[in-house]
């Protein structure tokens, strides 16, 4: 079904290629089980997200137990991270929904015909650099994320992509594993500064899960994008490199 076919009072989920209308009175469920069958990965639970009209505004919710989610809207201006248990109206004309179940990142996108919020005009920093918040980013810490977030932004549209280890990013660009950490912790340290959530270490929490939820963030706030894949290769072929670089 074409987007632009939907009705005035209709809401669409687009996923890998694959539109799902949705209407009032429906619950529309995500997960390995539902209306949408995102994967038979073992760390996404049955169902994760439901999607829902109440007295005339859709609400997005999460029914799991343990996976967040990442969403915004497609300008990135207002990003919100989706706890268990949480729910979240949809206002916009498109919101970008991303989250992670292991090694594993997914994205849907939600249009809606006649969304609540209407778009107003847009700046764009001319400074040439690139900013979460307050937090600036060198031009090495903006390649080791894009190394990470790769192949998200390389599939077309929305879908699933597996998250390459620290390893895999380190070898991509042609650094050392030992460099590689010592940027993503200083990049994870800046976010948590600002208050982006996930980017602590802990008992509980694994280095996938880190890196997952970065890779969520730059994607979310186009801290990286599909043009700056360019990079990679340029910081590649400029081996060999510094070990000792400053951030």
């Amino acid at each position: 079904m074409s987007i632009a076919a939907a009705g005035a009072d209709e809401l669409v989920v687009e996923f890998a290629g694959e539109d799902f209308r949705v209407v009032p009175g429906d619950v529309f469920r995500v997960g390995r089980e539902g209306d949408l069958i995102i994967d038979d990965n073992l760390f996404l639970h049955r169902h994760f997200l439901t999607i829902e009209n109440v007295e005339g505004l859709w609400l997005l919710s999460n029914v799991g137990s343990r996976l967040r989610a990442t969403v915004t809207d497609s300008a990135s201006r207002v990003q919100a991270w989706l706890a268990p248990g949480a729910r979240l109206p949809l206002v916009f004309a498109s919101t970008s929904v991303i989250f992670s179940a292991g090694a594993t990142t997914y994205e849907l996108t939600i249009h809606i015909a006649e969304p609540t919020f209407r778009e107003t005009q847009q700046f764009d920093d001319d400074d040439g650099q690139s900013t979460i918040g307050e937090v600036p980013l060198t031009p090495s810490q903006r390649v080791m994320i894009l190394a990470l977030a790769e192949p998200l932004l390389r599939r077309d549209g929305t879908g699933m992509s597996e998250l390459p280890t620290s390893a895999q990013a380190a070898k991509r660009i042609g650094w050392t594993l030992t460099r590689f950490n010592r940027k993503l912790d200083t990049v994870c340290d800046k976010l948590d500064r600002i208050g982006v959530p996930g980017m602590r270490g802990g008992a509980r929490s694994y280095a996938t899960n880190r890196r997952a939820r970065l890779v969520e963030h730059a994607i979310a706030a186009r801290l990286v994008t599909r043009e700056d894949l360019p990079l990679l290769d340029r910081e590649l072929e400029s081996q060999p490199p510094v070990d000792d670089e400053a951030d």
